[in-house]
């Protein structure tokens, strides 16, 4: 099936349903994320530390509200959260739900998988209504300036042939407040800037990348 005019063509193989643009293929594959998810592994995952929840006494809830292949809400899902994966454009949501149904089908990955759930559609509008506050919001928009990083060039070129660039960073993080989460957990360039220009409490940084944690809950709760 081709994909409107950007040349990109969605099919499906042994492997699953995939994206293809000439000799590059993209599928969601949370297989590839095995080692990334044993234990002595995922305590040391920056985005893991990053969205650390003290003192509940039940299973913290997440909503990826920029879901993407859902790499990184997989990893929450495998720290321990019950995740809910928001993405607005259908070819990404078409091969984030293939991924969700090999990995259901796959014992090693099927726990990690159940405590994920996937919404197609625009995460503003469901953060804005939501009736039952997350614990935790993630947040990793595409913008513009991100566009010409090596790490978009390695991985994610055929990927930002779909995706549109977040054209106002503004109504995300205010729908991200509006749900009344704990924490806001805002995935970054290790060099961009802020988020709609606000100042987190205090950001993790890595090599490539920084995570930027906001916190809407009394001291002593996070």
């Amino acid at each position: 099936m081709d994909i409107n005019d950007t040349g990109l063509k969605l099919r499906r193989d042994d492997a699953g349903l995939c994206m293809e643009d000439g000799g590059r293929i993209l599928r969601g594959d949370f297989k590839r994320l095995k080692p990334r998810i044993r234990q002595d592994n995922l305590n040391r995952e920056l985005l893991v530390k990053a969205s650390k929840i003290k003192n509940l006494e039940r299973t913290p809830t997440a909503v990826d509200a920029t879901a993407g292949l859902g790499e990184d809400a997989f990893l929450l899902a495998a720290a321990g959260f019950s995740v809910t994966l928001y993405e607005r454009d259908p070819v990404i949501a078409a091969l984030l739900k293939d991924a969700l149904k090999r990995a259901a089908e796959d014992p090693d990955l099927r726990g990690v998988a159940e405590r994920m759930r996937f919404i197609e559609g625009d995460s503003i509008s469901a953060l804005n209504k939501m009736q039952s506050p997350p614990d935790l919001i993630l947040l990793d928009p595409m913008f513009p300036e991100r566009q010409k990083s090596a790490l978009v060039k390695k991985k994610f070129q055929v990927l930002h042939q779909l995706e549109q660039p977040c054209t106002d960073e503004t109504e995300l993080l205010d729908a991200a407040v509006s749900a009344g989460p704990r924490k806001i957990v805002i995935k970054r360039p290790l060099k961009g800037p802020y988020l709609a220009g606000r100042k987190p409490d205090y950001s993790l940084k890595g090599k490539a990348i920084r995570y930027d944690c906001i916190i809407l809950q009394k001291k002593g709760q996070i």
